[in-house]
């Protein structure tokens, strides 16, 4: 990483650093660039707030009532099953570093409705409710045209029988 200091803002190894997908040489000398160029720890600061805002102005809150539901369903056997079932776990896996003392809870999720984003709802009520009147408008326009032929049959038939009926000659006397 051994670089010009201009190229830390334009190709973005301070962002890289804040989310943390630099390798630990690289974290290592950001850490000793930083400390000996305090603009720098102004701008990185300066991003962590704008990424900071950023991401609490587009945070989903969880469903309410999630954390109680979370809780009801847990108890403590159900934890010590859970640890007993880890550990079983990581002496089969040996190769996978996890640490012993973990804090996250195993949640198994049979939620059967479907979640989309707040702003797609009112376009998927949109194309329910428009849906439903070309629905309406389509059958009424269906058993109108319907109406409509038969009244053009009974015209025809009308029509039809006038021509068969033969002109009477008018009683001249």
């Amino acid at each position: 990483m051994a670089i010009k200091s201009h190229q830390y803002l334009e190709e973005g190894f301070l962002e890289a650093y804040l989310t943390g997908v630099v390798s630990e040489q690289e974290r290592a000398e950001m850490k000793q660039y930083l400390s000996d160029n305090p603009e720098y720890q102004a701008e990185l600061n300066e991003i962590e707030t704008s990424m900071e805002q950023f991401f609490m102005r587009r945070a989903v809150p969880p469903p309410p009532g999630l954390r109680d539901a979370v809780m009801n369903r847990i108890n403590q056997n159900e934890i010590q099953q859970w640890r007993l079932e880890e550990d079983g776990n990581k002496s089969r896996n040996s190769a996978k570093n996890s640490n012993p003392n973990s804090q996250y809870v195993h949640v198994e999720v049979d939620d059967t409705h479907i979640r989309v984003h707040k702003y797609w709802r009112p376009a998927f009520i949109a194309v329910f409710v428009l849906s439903k009147v070309f629905l309406i408008a389509g059958l009424y326009y269906y058993f109108k045209a319907g109406s409509i032929e038969r009244e053009l049959e009974q015209l025809r038939q009308q029509n039809s029988v006038q021509q068969t009926i033969p002109a009477r000659p008018l009683n001249t006397r």
